[in-house]
């Protein structure tokens, strides 16, 4: 019999080995919890200064499944105009990830980085169209760079984790 260009003798079925390339899928995206007040209004709108605003994030995921992931990517909003509250808004969005073959020291690079970075840009266009439906100006957020922060924060554990620790002896 001839050989095919694999190697293998004409009409032998191939199989392309196993299957452990990393791969992740975003399996869905949803609001998980969202909160909008606006508790001074109308008296609010009479202000004529700009509200200071004040934005915190969070990140959490655990596992709810075989290979899947819920990362949730919780954002707090408090605008402040003079003594009054203009608004607050909190949003926890979240988004499950299939993740398949990924080495265990890099899941949390994937799950605390990149995964809110897929996840961003849906959650603040949800927190722009709130604050606009409330009656104020679209609250744009600027992007940002959640793999730096989780490398920032990775190292300053693994300075603390390094550090001699006094003890008695």
């Amino acid at each position: 019999m001839a050989e095919n260009e694999t190697g293998a003798e004409f009409g032998e079925t191939q199989t392309n080995g196993a299957d452990n390339a990393p791969a992740a899928h975003v399996l869905s995206q949803y609001v998980k919890d969202f909160s909008f007040e606006n508790p001074n209004a109308p008296g609010v709108y009479q202000s004529q200064t700009a509200p200071a605003i004040d934005v915190q994030f969070n990140i959490g995921s655990g596992q709810v499944g075989d290979d899947v992931y819920e990362v949730v990517l919780k954002i707090d909003v408090r605008a402040q105009a003079e003594t009054q509250v203009a608004f607050v808004v909190d949003l926890s969005y979240a988004g499950l990830f299939a993740l398949r073959n990924i080495p265990a020291d890099q899941l949390d690079a994937f799950l605390l980085g990149e995964a809110p970075r897929l996840l961003f840009p849906f959650a603040r266009r949800v927190l722009a169209d709130a604050v606009r439906d409330g009656g104020f100006p679209p609250l744009m957020l600027e992007p940002i760079d959640f793999g730096g922060i989780y490398l920032q924060q990775r190292a300053q554990q693994d300075a603390l984790a390094s550090t001699p620790q006094a003890g008695n002896a």
